[in-house]
Parts: C-alpha cells; sequence; structure tokens
C-alpha cells in the first residue's frame, strides 16, 4: 500500500492517465518502504472544483499509507506530486492540496492486520 487519488478539475486523457500513474509510480519510491508494486491510483479528472469560491484549475491528492511514513520522504513526495501536476496540468501550486494519512491497521490480500 499506500493508495494515491487525485482529483481534479483539469480532463484528463487516457494518455495523460497513463503518464500520471506511471510517475507517481516513481515518485512514490521517494517514501522509504513505499513502491509503485503496492500502490494503488486513483485518478479523476473533470471535477467540479472550487478555491477561493472561483472555479479555477486546481488537484487535491489524498495519499493514504499502512504504518508511519518517514517524514522527510514524505516532503520529499510532496514536492514532487506537486511539481508533477504543475507540470502536466498546469496547474498552479497554490491550488493544489495533498494530505498524508497513516493508518496503524490495514486490509488487504483478504486479511485484516
Amino acid at each position: 500500500m499506500p493508495y494515491i487519488a487525485i482529483n481534479t478539475s483539469e480532463n484528463l486523457s487516457g494518455a495523460l492517465k497513463e503518464k500520471l500513474k506511471s510517475e507517481i509510480g516513481r515518485i512514490v519510491a521517494l517514501i522509504p518502504g513505499k513502491s509503485e508494486e503496492v500502490t494503488m491510483v486513483d485518478l479523476s479528472g473533470g471535477r467540479s472544483m472550487y478555491m477561493g469560491g472561483a472555479a479555477v484549475p486546481c488537484a487535491y491528492i489524498d495519499v493514504k499509507v499502512y504504518t508511519r511514513a518517514d517524514p522527510e520522504g514524505k516532503k520529499r513526495f510532496a514536492r514532487e506530486m506537486f511539481k508533477l501536476l504543475e507540470q502536466e496540468l498546469g496547474i498552479k501550486t497554490d491550488n493544489m492540496y495533498l494530505s498524508v494519512t497513516e493508518f496503524e491497521h490495514w486490509g488487504d490480500h483478504g486479511d485484516y492486520r
């Protein structure tokens, strides 16, 4: 695990989704112990999103991880995610939010621990 969901006001073509998915797989490895092989990515584009009461290009990145993640790794990951979405979607970093939720317990592979 992690689970990474990106909701954005911008439309995402199939090719762009593929590129984002691949880049997220690379970037997630900046968090020690995380890799593309165990990452689930959820991309939603064309959302009705508002920032400061206005419909502007924006994005929300929601990251969920099993166990506590390295603080410096999370910082590196966040910076690279912001950079990726700015480059690929043209969204100003001021119009993006990112959260990381860490879980002590998690279910996968048919079990819960």
